[in-house]
């Protein structure tokens, strides 16, 4: 009786796949219900000061993200944050707004961790899966708020791994997920998942010449975001290897050398590896006349002339690797081993 009685209750409690549906339909209805509880819509409000009302709330955007785990972190688009002031995040099936802060942002890879100021009385953090061994053609599932729509499926496939695109930071982000799965406006910080639902990666950005899907989305790869948010959560910022120096900007570094290969040093860290091991940055007389630094040629025996460049190398290694730095100096090229320190 007792064992009859439970399996009533068990069929109330969870929905029966209809046998009327194929089974890819039933397989899709599942992973949407296994994965809504998680998924979030992430609304982003500027406080501007008004002379006649005072302080007031502008919306900046919308986008989406999902939960990180049970203290609250919500994982969303470092581009969903961009010039907000206070973050409004709403669940499924759930009318209250739930105010959140900003814990940080790694914009060279397009993340960003919110944390929830009040939790609902049921958190449900995602299921997190590996994009490492992606395959096309594979089944890929978003869940968004395009459009302000809230909870929006669509489904399509791995259309591609590996690419490599422009983010948000001003960097190429590596190892990108490419899908057919439509995303337009407000899908972004959204999950990508898997048919297991588990998610693979973030939905991010579009390629579209009419802003909308042209089944051309890409998602920055979970694995990407396992390194990355932990980082957010515990420091507020990606502690990086770096040289200790600073760059002049790719757009001046143009009207200063013209289409001569390297990058301009502006400036050098006093206590960092770079002016240990001798490299100087731009100085200026008492006259105000500006002298030009050494300018980095290759970092690893790779030719490195923008800002893309030395990142990208550099995101390879570790803090405490050295790496060897061909830079020119009053004309002479040099060389030096610098060690890599954490920024």
């Amino acid at each position: 009786m007792k064992a009859l009685l439970f399996l009533a209750l068990f069929s109330l409690s969870v929905p029966a796949f209809s046998a009327a549906l194929l089974e890819v339909e039933n397989k899709t209805i599942d992973i949407y219900r296994r994965a809504t509880p998680s998924t979030v819509n992430v609304s982003n409000i500027k406080v501007a000061r008004n002379s006649v009302y005072g302080n007031v709330e502008i919306p900046q955007g919308a986008g989406s993200g999902w939960v990180w785990d049970d203290k609250g972190h919500i994982v969303t688009n470092g581009h969903v944050v961009e010039g907000g002031n206070t973050f409004v995040v709403t669940f499924y099936n759930d009318p209250k707004q739930y105010k959140a802060e900003l814990v940080g942002v790694a914009r060279e890879k397009d993340i960003a961790v919110l944390k929830l100021q009040e939790k609902p009385k049921t958190l449900t953090p995602i299921t997190t899966g590996s994009s490492k061994s992606l395959q096309v053609g594979q089944y890929s599932f978003a869940i968004g708020s395009p459009f302000g729509l809230d909870h929006t499926l669509t489904t399509g496939v791995i259309s591609a791994v590996g690419r490599q695109i422009e983010g948000f930071g001003g960097v190429k982000i590596n190892d990108m997920i490419q899908t057919d799965a439509a995303i337009n406006m407000g899908n972004s910080g959204g999950p990508l998942l898997n048919s297991s639902a588990e998610l693979i990666g973030m939905n991010t950005m579009i390629f579209s010449t009419s802003g909308s899907s042209a089944g051309l989305g890409f998602a920055v790869p979970v694995d990407t975001i396992k390194l990355i948010v932990p980082q957010l959560i515990e420091h507020g910022r990606v502690i990086r290897p770096g040289l200790g120096i600073a760059i002049v900007p790719d757009s001046m570094k143009q009207r200063i050398m013209g289409k001569e290969k390297g990058i301009i040093i502006s400036y050098v860290d006093i206590k960092g590896s770079a002016s240990k091991a001798g490299l100087k940055g731009m100085t200026q007389d008492n006259f105000g006349r500006i002298y030009l630094g050494d300018v980095i040629l290759k970092v690893d025996s790779k030719e490195v002339n923008g800002l893309d460049d030395i990142y990208q190398i550099l995101d390879t290694k570790k803090i405490g690797d050295t790496v060897s730095v061909e830079f020119k100096r009053d004309g002479k090229k040099k060389k030096v081993d610098v060690l890599l320190q954490a920024l």
